[in-house]
């Protein structure tokens, strides 16, 4: 028994069935929860929208319900861990199971199988059905809860360079001539990059070359004053429509084969590509931050219950198992200001704390 890593089919399926039971559940009460909360906090601005109401708040909630789960699994995964461990060992199981021959790892084999099921469910689901959510969700926010624009290509919040001048745009519809850009800001700058006029408008066409502005209103930083205009103007003379298509690249509404594309179309162009690059990787090593769980939550498996410390263990398991997911976040954004290299922002949280797992297991139990 020794040289299998599985225990019998029995003891596996047995602590395997437990384990996903305790995943499911987990995670359901938590998106449950953070859903009735989020749902709490945007219902307000979703019925505003003129023409909404129960109806548009259940379109919400089934567009956020899949970026819930995704983000939220793999702390399910920690903590029924926890749970299924804690269950084990209060009931003498995991002492039965050392008895019979079992190492440390053995034990934790089934948790081992499902977390890995549970990452490539992860993976094809995030491809498959929260990108999709995610860009049909932000085109919908940038539209103010509104009815979405047709064009399925919708772009949010895109920040464009205008010389020393920026050209901002809460929403993009449209390529190439027939591009259009709603709720739009122009920043006059100075040499020192300070910001002296700022123009607004709700609306502006593309007016070859340059931005026309419908209806523009402007502010002058310096005297505080307001700039009205008798008629439409056009700004951002040296903005072309293909740099909407290669500045605005959403990770999040992007599968990996999108987002691919969008690279390479980005660093053909000479921009900066380390974030995306970063969350690139990420869209890989996320979901297998599921399979480190039951080995940063196994401190809680051993250990006699009746000393008293199974509590101590668990509160360990969980703080290591927080503690990673704080690091992945720190270091995707190190990531993202060009303080890390995107592969190892991505990566380097993984590597780290499977050692520190694997030295934990070994050190304690092995």
């Amino acid at each position: 028994m020794q040289l299998d890593f599985f225990p019998s089919r029995t003891i596996t399926l047995y602590i395997g069935r437990m384990f996903a039971v305790r995943i499911i559940a987990v995670l359901l009460m938590l998106v449950l929860v953070l859903q009735m909360l989020d749902l709490l906090s945007e219902s307000g601005k979703i019925l505003a929208a003129p023409g909404n109401g129960q109806g548009q708040l259940l379109t919400y909630a089934s567009l956020r319900v899949p970026q819930l789960i995704s983000r939220f699994l793999p702390y399910s995964v920690l903590l029924a861990t926890i749970i299924t461990l804690m269950t084990l060992n209060q009931n003498s199981e995991v002492i039965a199971l050392k008895a019979a021959g079992l190492s440390a790892h053995q034990v934790l084999a089934p948790l081992f199988l499902v977390a890995a099921l549970t990452s490539l469910v992860t993976f094809a689901f995030n491809e498959r059905v929260v990108v999709r959510s995610s860009a049909t969700l932000k085109a919908w926010q940038a539209a103010e809860y509104k009815a979405i624009p047709r064009d399925s290509a919708v772009k949010s919040n895109v920040w464009l360079q205008d010389g020393n001048n920026v050209l901002f745009a809460r929403a993009v519809t449209g390529q190439g001539a027939a591009t259009r850009m709603t709720d739009v800001s122009w920043y006059r700058r100075d040499r020192s990059s300070a910001v002296v006029e700022i123009v607004r408008s709700p609306e502006a066409t593309y007016a070859r070359p340059g931005w026309h502005f419908t209806k523009p209103t402007g502010f002058d930083v310096q005297s505080a004053r307001r700039i009205t205009y008798s008629a439409d103007q056009v700004f951002a003379k040296s903005v072309d429509p293909a740099q909407v298509v290669i500045r605005k690249a959403d990770a999040d509404g992007e599968s990996i084969g999108q987002l691919s594309n969008s690279i390479a179309a980005i660093r053909s162009a000479g921009y900066r590509t380390s974030e995306l690059e970063g969350k690139w990787w990420h869209k890989l090593s996320g979901p297998l931050s599921a399979l480190l769980m039951p080995l940063l939550g196994a401190v809680a498996a051993f250990g006699l219950a009746r000393s008293g410390m199974l509590f101590v263990r668990a509160v360990i398991g969980m703080a290591l198992g927080f503690a990673y997911f704080v690091v992945d976040n720190a270091a995707l954004a190190m990531g993202n200001f060009g303080g890390y290299p995107p592969l190892l922002a991505a990566w380097a949280p993984f590597f780290l704390f499977l050692l520190i797992g694997e030295t934990v297991l070994v050190r304690t139990e092995e």
